[in-house]
């Protein structure tokens, strides 16, 4: 039941395939209907409408566009329960269309309305800008990080471990993984993630810091300095 009525010429209609759908109709049969209007009724060339729609195949086919007059001298003949119910359905959607486009054309008469008016739109207009850019933030926040940045990341991951390293002397591959072990999971624990790679650009200045002031946990140190007892 959606889209029973739309704007079309400035003015509310709805169509001979959406009243065939509605009204559970064969749509030629609708069409059929409306040609056994009299066609010489009063304002009839105001009421109904002829035009095109393209079909499921992308063929144009015949519609006819109506008013709520239109609708209203077509329905007439449409009886049940059922049918009722629709009709008042319309019958709403009409009311609901025509005063939305009556309050659109409305037009401001004195200086405080028009100032109203003026505020209105500047609230309205910041509240779309306000949100594109937060559409905007959100996307550049959550996009992943570029290949170059993550390299780079990498790069400063393992220069890292290396300046750490120097304190515990040569290591050790065993060693050097305990350390790196130690690093990733900090970076996992600060940002929330489960993998580096599923690191985002909103992350990038928190783990630039972080790598830059990276030591390892006491519990890391231990194991390091174990196993260089353990070669010794």
């Amino acid at each position: 039941m959606n889209n029973l009525v739309i704007m079309k010429n400035q003015q509310a209609v709805t169509s001979s395939l959406q009243v065939a759908k509605s009204f559970e109709k064969e749509h030629k049969n609708v069409l059929r209907d409306i040609n056994a209007l009299d066609l010489d009724r009063l304002n009839f060339e105001q009421m109904f409408l002829e035009g095109v729609e393209p079909d499921s195949y992308g063929r144009d086919r015949k519609v006819i566009y109506m008013n709520r007059d239109g609708f209203t001298l077509l329905a007439m003949g449409f009886t049940g329960k059922k049918a009722l119910n629709f009709k008042l359905k319309y019958i709403e959607a009409f009311n609901q269309m025509e005063s939305e486009v009556k309050n659109q054309n409305k037009l401001p008469l004195t200086p405080q309305e028009k100032l109203a008016l003026l505020m209105q739109n500047v609230v309205e207009a910041n509240g779309r800008v306000e949100e594109i850019d937060t559409r905007v933030s959100d996307l550049e926040n959550n996009a992943p990080l570029s290949p170059s940045v993550y390299s780079y990341l990498s790069r400063r991951i393992n220069q890292r471990v290396s300046e750490v390293g120097k304190g515990f002397g040569k290591l050790t591959p065993k060693q050097r993984g305990a350390l790196y072990v130690d690093i990733n999971q900090g970076i996992k624990a600060i940002t929330g993630v489960g993998t580096r790679s599923q690191l985002r650009e909103k992350h990038y200045d928190q783990v630039m810091e972080f790598i830059n002031d990276w030591e390892p946990s006491t519990a890391t140190k231990t194991i390091v300095r174990q196993q260089e007892l353990e070669l010794d």
